[in-house]
């Protein structure tokens, strides 16, 4: 079969897919339809399930296990439509895991480099978005934001914030979800994060490297989980 694949048409698989894991139609541990089934249902070819598949393989939403074949392995937050587009689950999921590598360095170099007008500015960062938590008035993705390149900027090393500050947008995009998602939680939820946060802090200031990267590498590892989680 000589087809010509539409673009976007892997896009729209994995999507439609998706769409199903999220509404039930396929529960965790329920066997996906076969490559030669998906390709009939969407009227493409097998390469073209492939690639989907293999996105969402690559995002922990679905697992091949032996003897079972494809298996959803776990559920994206129902909430997660309601502030984002499913197509973009893909890259925001890639943007935290390369935060998680670059900014768990950089709180690290932070603890060793900051001075107090550092650690300063790391607080206020901090102290507006608990004020945000406690009034409850707005998302504070911006706010959220600020606190991560405070911590960039404690670093002293021009890369780590030049790199933030370039994937700022895609930052805040990621950053919007994943607190509309604790927003319309529990207000522990919110509060959790905010002691992820103070962690981060309190070991910049306490000048404890190996404990500043754990905290914002737990920080951002939590993110991932509560968004992509069941």
């Amino acid at each position: 079969m000589n087809e010509r694949k539409a673009p976007g048409l892997a896009d729209r698989i994995y999507n439609d897919i998706l769409t199903s894991i999220m509404e039930g139609e396929f529960k965790e541990g329920d066997r996906l339809l076969t490559e030669h089934a998906l390709a009939e249902r969407f009227a493409t070819s097998r390469p073209t399930v492939r690639e989907a598949l293999a996105r969402l393989r690559a995002d922990g939403i679905i697992v091949t296990r032996r003897g079972s074949g494809t298996v959803v392995g776990r559920r994206p937050d129902p909430d997660v439509r309601r502030f984002a587009p499913l197509e973009t689950l893909s890259d925001i999921r890639r943007c935290y895991e390369f935060r998680l590598v670059n900014e768990s360095g950089a709180a690290e170099l932070a603890a060793v480099k900051a001075d107090e007008e550092d650690v300063r500015a790391i607080q206020q960062a901090w102290e507006q978005l608990e004020r945000m938590v406690e009034t409850q008035e707005g998302i504070g993705a911006k706010d959220d934001f600020a606190f991560h390149l405070a911590v960039a900027r404690a670093s002293k090393n021009q890369f780590f914030i030049t790199v933030l500050s370039f994937i700022e947008e895609q930052i805040e995009v990621s950053m919007n979800l994943s607190r509309n998602l604790s927003y319309v939680k529990t207000l522990e939820r919110q509060r959790l994060v905010q002691r992820e946060h103070l962690e981060v802090l309190e070991a910049i200031r306490a000048k404890d490297p190996e404990r500043a990267g754990k905290a914002m590498r737990a920080h951002l590892e939590n993110a991932i989980e509560r968004m992509f989680g069941d």
